[in-house]
């Protein structure tokens, strides 16, 4: 019985992992890393807002030219960038719609 060592302090409990949710993930890659601003700060609402027009059939080029109009920075890039990692992380359903709709997008001049 003098062989038993006490190992509670060297056994240590698996280190937990574990996936944010579409909401978490998009705001804060779109908020607090890219520091975009949404209307009324509402970033997850403007995302799910995309997911509506692009579930809807409204084209690029006017999903493009409102979320140029709404957010900042409102430059192509950055236009590009918040449609499509809405579309990717809160409704990945609709990647093929938004596909399919910027099928031949041109940026304006």
């Amino acid at each position: 019985m003098g062989f038993v060592v006490p190992v509670i302090g060297l056994l240590t409990a698996p280190q937990a992992v574990a996936v944010p949710g579409p909401e978490v993930e998009y705001t804060y890659n779109v908020v607090v890393r890219r520091h975009f601003d949404f209307p009324r700060n509402d970033a997850i609402g403007y995302g799910f807002g995309i997911c509506d027009e692009v579930s809807r059939g409204v084209s690029h080029t006017d999903v493009m030219r409102d979320v140029k109009r709404d957010v900042f920075p409102n430059d192509e890039q950055s236009a590009n960038y918040v449609v499509s990692y809405a579309v990717g992380i809160l409704c990945p359903t609709q990647i093929w719609q938004l596909r399919n709709s910027a099928a031949g997008y041109r940026p304006p001049p």
